[in-house]
């Protein structure tokens, strides 16, 4: 299982909240069962990418569950990557390959505007 848990803190009331994601649906809605996180807070397509909000306390649970700590660019960065690409793709190298996919974008509508 591949869960995602990142370091942004947004206040929520009195609580402060994170991004938890994970390579499929499946294994988030596991992680959120195991952590104590009801289903109601999955926040779904089409309207946001599949992930949970989650207190920090929730947080500490899932990592020392098993989930993977992100920083809150690789997290957007991965979520942008499965957008394009249908996966998640390794978080090491999240920041990397959307840097190459913008710069790609950047050098196609140049070429385009040369023609």
């Amino acid at each position: 299982m591949t869960v995602y848990v990142d370091d942004m803190r947004a206040s929520y009331g009195r609580m402060v909240m994170c991004h938890m994601i994970a390579d499929t649906d499946a294994e988030l809605h596991a992680m959120a069962d195991r952590i104590g996180v009801a289903r109601r807070w999955w926040q779904a397509p089409p309207k946001h990418d599949s992930h949970y909000d989650i207190a920090l306390s929730k947080r500490a649970i899932a990592v020392a569950a098993g989930a993977i700590e992100i920083t809150w660019r690789q997290c957007g960065a991965m979520a942008m990557r499965r957008r394009i690409t249908g996966e998640l793709g390794p978080h090491a190298d999240a920041m990397d390959w959307q840097q190459k996919w913008y710069a790609e974008r950047r050098a196609a509508s140049l070429q385009g505007s040369i023609e």
